[in-house]
């Protein structure tokens, strides 16, 4: 039953992910006809196909209202996770009540899960429980290319909205959080005169508190391609597994030296260590994950009345998914049962390694099997490549598993005997400096890749077929290294061939409130605008790109937060040429002056200033914007900043006309987008640089209405994630779109999407 179980599972969640009209009718009319049957086992498949499929569309009708966006509601609950930060702290709250102040609104008591910034908040611990007042909104983020998916990691970690604590009235705390063992193991650790960087560790790869570790940490593991050692993951369950049953059969031959191997109670012992384990942990989604896995193996591994490596593969992904169905939205789960797969194939039907020898050598091939796997595991999941993972991993795996986690856990058993213990954590805070050592060695000679988006499928499928070349059993040395170089040549021959001489790619990225463009040509870069920067003190421009990047000229049209607020951060990670903003601005930087006239020609691609002038004191800073104009062969592509209508029509005699492609003034505000600019230019594309759900109502209804009788296609960055066009080529249209509204397919046009003002549905 495995597989039809897995198969169930795996049915209800397809269904539910893309739920066809009248599904939950023909779920019945089909469970009726099964039970009609009379069939136990068909009768229990349907049962968790209809089970998993429910589950999951009561998690996505559970989200916020939308009647409830920017309405003061009263929730109660108990905090899961509380990470400080420099100006808030983020808090993930279990809700257990909830209902709106105002009266006349929508109900939120299905709210079961919330993430919250709360400003000049008192102390807060996990396990407490509050009372607040706050304002949520539907959970979403940024849609950019090589970025992290913030609305999709909200979705899988079960949250269904997010928003902000109100300082009035001022949070209540209603009790205290229980005193539980995880809770007073972190408080030992944090009393031990233990290194920065090993109390991390150490907390993150014994107890699971991942959360204890710094941004620093995971962009170093991210780049070394071992992120999977830093979290309670199969690997050291199945040690503390291993060990029970270890020191559990050593104590049965003693006691038994004839029967010591029928003894059940060793592998009872360990399931039940590596259930205590994993709950110490906390027995979040990942250490349930890997709690099942290792109890299937054991299983597997004892023998007697056991289903064989396959069977328990699938019915671990089965009781993983049952358990936690939004687990099949975590790349962590499929990396594992993949990894997991790829050894089953690898191993199966082979003889065990005998000797140091050939343990050592089984240890290095199956790592090197399993690198070219899991690289395109992470391709395909975050969209990069960590050229050291093979590599470091060779080294990091057995030196994690083999001491540093041994270590960490003999630490804690011989609390008791406080000087053994300080050995034990002075040896690892010792292994732990050494590796962190190699992996930043490892990074700064093979830093993390992000290729790009078209090239990512195409070699995920090249690594994939090396591992299975490697992987399956029976094929010759000399067939899997032909097949090997022959991947390895069409991967390299995937290199994308670049922008041609004379073509313009033009990407107008979603950061919210703000506005961010990239121009690009086949050797030249530019930003105009570098984004927002918000209350809380985050830019978005900061998870836009790796740090490093090289910027030919930032142009800053001139100095409000939503437009300037990314300089810092541009100028402190990047590498940017040159700044360029109004006069009688102040960016924070050093900068040449933008000024109407000036015009530049790269590759083909021609450039100029159409405002400001030089005299500027009569004007105020939204109309001292820098307006670009760019021009590829036909093509014309005109960016304005914040300029109002006066300043609109000073510039039509300069401008040429038709625009392929305008970036709107002031994000669709009434301000800009006048009738002259509109009629005159009558621009094909027209995109607003706009937050979702802002509290401007942007864009506004009229110039919405203004461009719609124009016949331009209308685009925002907040239904439709960052936007990518290539002008120059024959049609101009864009060619990504990060964020297609299902909801608005069929509009005016296959490319061509409808829009409507946000303006008067702020509040439904």
């Amino acid at each position: 039953m495995a597989i039809p179980l897995a198969l169930a599972v795996l049915c209800g969640l397809g269904l539910a992910s893309r739920p066809p009209p009248g599904l939950l009718e023909g779920l019945g009319i089909f469970t009726l006809l099964v039970l009609a049957m009379r069939r136990p086992a068909a009768c229990l498949l349907m049962m968790v196909v209809v089970g998993v499929t429910s589950s999951l569309l009561l998690a996505r009708g559970a989200s916020l209202p939308e009647g409830l966006v920017r309405e003061d509601l009263a929730v109660e609950g108990r905090l899961v996770a509380v990470t400080q930060e420099p100006r808030l702290t983020r808090l993930t709250l279990e809700v257990t009540a909830c209902h709106p102040l105002a009266e006349g609104r929508p109900g939120c008591d299905r709210l079961r899960r919330v993430r919250l910034s709360a400003f000049e908040a008192p102390p807060m611990q996990p396990g407490e429980r509050w009372a607040f007042t706050v304002r949520l909104r539907p959970p979403a983020g940024f849609a950019n290319p090589h970025t992290f998916d913030y609305e999709a990691w909200l979705w899988r970690e079960g949250i269904q909205a997010t928003g902000y604590v109100r300082r009035e009235p001022p949070p209540q705390r209603l009790a205290e959080s229980g005193d539980g063992l995880r809770e007073r193991a972190l408080a030992h650790l944090a009393s031990r005169a233990l290194p920065s960087r090993a109390e991390r560790w150490l907390a993150a790869l014994t107890l699971g508190a991942g959360e204890r570790l710094t941004a620093e940490d995971w962009a170093l593991l991210n780049a070394s391609g071992t992120t999977h050692l830093m979290v309670i993951s199969g690997l050291h369950v199945g040690l503390v597994a291993g060990f029970a049953l270890l020191l559990g059969r050593g104590a049965a031959r003693l006691a038994t030296p004839g029967r010591w191997r029928l003894a059940v109670w060793p592998w009872w012992l360990a399931g039940v260590s590596a259930a205590g384990y994993a709950t110490l942990s906390g027995l979040e989604p990942p250490a349930l994950r890997a709690l099942v896995m290792a109890l299937v193996g054991l299983w597997v591994a004892s023998g007697r009345h056991a289903p064989g490596p396959w069977q328990g593969w699938w019915l671990a992904l089965a009781v993983v998914l049952l358990i936690d169905p939004l687990s099949a939205w975590r790349p962590g789960l499929w990396l594992s049962f993949l990894a997991v797969a790829l050894l089953i194939l690898a191993w199966q039907g082979r003889p065990r390694p005998r000797g140091w020898r050939g343990w050592l050598w089984a240890l290095i091939r199956t790592q090197l099997m399993l690198a070219p796997l899991m690289a395109a595991a992470v391709l395909l999941a975050f969209a990069r490549l960590a050229p050291a993972a093979p590599l470091v991993n060779l080294v990091a795996v057995p030196l994690v598993s083999s001491l540093l986690v041994p270590l960490g856990l003999l630490g804690w058993l011989l609390t008791p005997l406080p000087p053994l213990s300080a050995l034990c954590w002075w040896l690892f805070a010792q292994l732990t400096e050494a590796l962190a050592w190699c992996l930043e060695a490892a990074v700064v000679w093979l830093p993390l890749w992000l290729p790009e988006p078209a090239l990512v499928t195409p070699l995920a499928l090249c690594l994939g077929l090396v591992a299975l070349l490697w992987g399956l059993p029976g094929l010759s040395g000399p067939l899997r290294t032909a097949g090997s170089l022959a991947l390895a040549a069409i991967a390299m021959g995937l290199a994308p061939s670049g922008i041609p001489h004379g073509q313009l790619e033009v990407r107008v990225l979603d950061v919210g409130q703000g506005q961010l463009v990239e121009l690009r040509t086949a050797g030249y870069r530019v930003l105009y605008d570098t984004g927002p920067r918000f209350a809380s003190g985050f830019t978005p421009v900061s998870v836009l790109w790796p740090p490093g990047q090289r910027f030919d000229e930032v142009i800053v049209s001139h100095d409000d937060l939503d437009h300037a607020g990314g300089v810092a951060m541009l100028d402190e990670r990047h590498r940017v040429s040159g700044f360029l903003a109004p006069p009688g601005e102040a960016i924070g930087v050093p900068f040449t002056t933008c000024l109407a006239g000036e015009r530049w020609e790269r590759d083909g691609v021609h450039f100029r200033f159409l405002w400001p002038p030089k005299e500027t004191a009569a004007f105020t800073s939204n109309d001292r914007s820098c307006v670009l104009e760019v021009s590829a062969g036909e093509h014309r592509l005109l960016i304005t900043g914040d300029v109002g209508r006066r300043v609109e029509r000073a510039i039509l005699l300069d401008a040429e006309a038709p625009l392929t492609l305008l970036v709107a003034g002031h994000h669709g505000s009434q301000t800009s987008s006048g009738p002259q600019l509109v009629q005159w230019l009558t621009p094909r594309h027209v995109v607003y640089s706009a937050g979702r759900r802002n509290a401007f109502g942007h864009p506004h209804d009229e110039v919405v209405r203004r461009f719609r009788s124009a016949g331009s296609c209308q685009w925002s960055t907040a239904l439709d994630g960052a936007l990518t066009f290539r002008l120059g080529r024959r049609s101009g249209q864009p060619v990504e779109s990060l964020r297609r509204q299902p909801s608005r397919w069929g509009g005016v046009g296959a490319d061509c999407l409808a829009l409507e003002s946000f303006q008067d549905r702020g509040h439904e």
